[in-house]
């Protein structure tokens, strides 16, 4: 059973699942604590409790919760560098207890649905827009959603096919993904090969002005598209970043 503290101090769970999601990308899956509520897109404090190793960068990452609000699980998903929390984190054994904070941040969905969104992800920034997508789906919401998805190459992009499976599915939602470096690249694509752009934007999107739009991956890739999106002639005030710091 899943031991539960006061919101106050976060909560303690257990860990039941982890799994691949791509190259070099897991996913680890937590019993979702009674009393654990939040909105698709944001994060929570995952602490390790008496880790094999540590170093100076701690026991405590920020993580995007890839899962929905309507699931019964918590997903967190890392790209595994070499340092002390994620070799712990990847060896950490089934059942075995972390401390959550309570959820936080406000890099979700805005409210007003005829104003549509455009997402733009690269990596594993994916995590917070699987969250929104999924829901979106499941709340049947009249919101038009546009997701451009950016990888190296097919092997690097986790949750691909859950997002192609949304994109049949929702009529509401449309996923354009691409692949920039598909000369490493052991599998076929037909998709987008080039990095997400101005002309790109324009030719999926009817018009630039009037989305709200969310950047989320790798501090340098949010900061370019930040510059393209503004030079594009879109408000500031229309743009809503999450930059994944030790991507």
């Amino acid at each position: 059973m899943t031991i539960e503290t006061t919101p106050m101090t976060g909560f303690t769970t257990k860990l039941f699942r982890r799994e691949e999601v791509a190259e070099g990308t897991l996913s680890f899956h937590f019993e979702r604590p009674s009393g654990f509520d939040f909105e698709a897109g944001q994060y929570a404090d995952v602490t390790l409790i008496d880790p094999q190793e540590t170093d100076k960068e701690g026991d405590t990452r920020s993580f995007s919760i890839a899962s929905p609000p309507f699931a019964n699980e918590l997903v967190f998903v890392t790209r595994m560098r070499d340092t002390a929390f994620k070799r712990s984190l990847k060896t950490l054994p089934l059942t075995a207890e972390v401390k959550i904070s309570p959820a936080a941040g406000s890099f979700t969905l805005h409210k007003d649905h005829v104003q549509a969104a455009v997402f733009l992800a690269g990596g594993i920034g994916i995590t917070p827009f699987l969250s929104i997508a999924r829901q979106h789906e499941k709340n049947h919401t009249p919101q038009k959603l546009h997701l451009f998805y950016s990888n190296r190459r097919p092997e690097d992009a986790a949750f691909l096919e859950t997002l192609q499976s949304l994109d049949s599915k929702d009529s509401d939602f449309r996923l354009i993904c691409t692949m920039t470096e598909m000369s490493k690249s052991r599998k076929e694509w037909k998709g987008e090969t080039s990095l997400i752009d101005k002309p790109m934007l324009a030719k999926y999107l009817t018009s630039l002005q009037g989305p709200i739009y969310y950047i989320a991956g790798p501090p340098a890739m949010v900061k370019a598209m930040q510059q393209t999106l503004v030079s594009a002639g879109i408000q500031e005030s229309d743009i809503r970043t999450d930059a994944f710091d030790g991507y």
